[in-house]
């Protein structure tokens, strides 16, 4: 044979497909996925169904009206307000401490674990409503800053009655404090308000 008529072996192909299939193993397994992103939210008890709706009346001072426009602009309760403050308006609303009459009225309840009757808001809604241009960063930031109210709350009083947070009560002291602070975050479907 001649040395320019040596013929170049071929690449055995055959298991080309396996070797991709374990690649694509290899990075789904090690790469790194951000879960830590969405909202934690306990879904509420299914209503009663010997309720009426008709019954379901919610009066004007028990709604504090939280608004984020395509700006990301934030209005709560009728005022232009920034992020860091929305969490100290929600606790005020939500608490009522002076009982103000443009705040969530204030009815008895009877729960024992906290020394039988207290005052309570528990008829109070926060209802969020955002324009579908606004930015996800804003809306999520609007959402950790109003859990961070109920939650700041909880464990204000879970520390004045057991020297604990919210978190290290067992489930009747949560119960409890929920009874005192029930978590009511309603979202309205986005708007275009800036639409025509």
């Amino acid at each position: 044979m001649a040395k320019g008529n040596r013929k170049v072996p071929d690449i055995n192909s055959s298991s080309t497909a396996d070797i991709a299939f374990l690649l694509l193993i290899f990075f789904l397994i090690t790469t790194s996925m951000d879960t830590d992103r969405g909202l934690a939210r306990r879904l509420p008890e299914p209503p009663d169904p010997n309720t009426k709706q008709d019954d379901i009346i919610v009066k004007e001072r028990n709604v504090l009206q939280v608004f984020l426009n395509a700006n990301d602009q934030l209005m709560a309760g009728g005022d232009y307000i920034s992020v860091r403050e929305l969490r100290n308006k929600a606790k005020e609303f939500i608490q009522n401490p002076y009982n103000d009459e443009k705040l969530p009225e204030k009815h008895e309840k009877d729960i024992p674990l906290l020394g039988g009757k207290v005052m309570v808001t528990e008829n109070h809604v926060i209802s969020l409503q955002n324009d579908r241009g606004s930015s996800y960063q804003a809306y999520m930031d609007v959402q950790n800053e109003l859990v961070a109210a109920y939650n700041e709350l909880r464990d204000e009083i879970s520390q004045e009655n057991w020297q604990k947070d919210y978190n290290e009560l067992d489930e009747a002291q949560q119960k409890a404090v929920r009874d005192y602070y029930p978590q009511k975050i309603s979202e309205a479907e986005p708007k275009n308000y800036g639409a025509r």
